[in-house]
């Protein structure tokens, strides 16, 4: 049976059609478009994926408003399922005002918009997204935000940190993110988000291509299940 993948796009989405070409490319199959008022998803979807961008602007909050999107709703029950969600950049602020994960995106400590190739080291190389990592392996993948510094209190962090659901970890200070987290899993495993754009770096011409394999990893994981 064909992958069936899509990407939701809000106005003010600008890497919906990066995230679409990466999954199209590693999986064969064209990923499907969906807008953000939609009310449902395609049917018998495999995988969601919600890109980087300014989703209404950036105002309130970043992805507060595109939170409350239709199709959010539709999202929320999919990753209830067990649909993988992944969720980038905008997507992960949209995930975290959704309620989906824990935490919120803050203004990076800087105050500047940050365009530049980092190095994470992967924290937890057992998740459907992960496992083509090797856990404590550093690898490169280009940011670009303005609002990426992951903020949860204390006893949420040492509740990630306890129960491995710390997918990704800046490996230099970037953002003043709580304890340099990168990436975050949902207590299923099954929802990441990650501020990393790994849609940017799946081939040389990008600059690198350890983003390759977040999207082999789970593409193999659910062709295979």
């Amino acid at each position: 049976m064909a992958f069936r993948s899509a990407v939701i796009t809000f106005p003010g989405s600008n890497c919906d059609r990066d995230m679409a070409v990466a999954l199209s490319e590693i999986s064969g199959t064209e990923a499907l478009r969906v807008w953000h008022g939609d009310a449902e998803l395609p049917e018998r979807l495999d995988f969601i994926a919600l890109p980087g961008g300014f989703s209404y602007g950036d105002y309130l909050r970043s992805g507060a408003m595109a939170a409350r999107s239709p199709i959010m709703r539709a999202v929320v029950e999919a990753a209830g399922r067990g649909v993988p969600v992944l969720a980038v950049c905008n997507g992960f602020q949209v995930v975290t005002e959704a309620g989906l994960l824990p935490g919120a995106l803050m203004r990076n400590a800087g105050q500047h918009f940050i365009c530049r190739t980092v190095p994470l080291k992967v924290e937890n190389s057992q998740s459907l997204f992960t496992a083509g990592y090797e856990a404590g392996e550093e690898i490169h993948i280009p940011i670009a935000h303005a609002d990426g510094n992951y903020f949860a209190d204390e006893a949420t962090l040492d509740r990630l940190e306890g129960e491995g659901r710390v997918a990704f970890r800046y490996a230099e200070p970037v953002n003043g993110s709580a304890r340099d987290i990168a990436g975050v899993l949902n207590e299923a495993g099954n929802v990441l988000g990650m501020m990393p754009h790994p849609e940017r770096a799946i081939e040389a011409a990008h600059g690198g291509s350890d983003g390759r394999r977040l999207f082999e990893s789970a593409i193999r994981g659910l062709v295979e299940a």
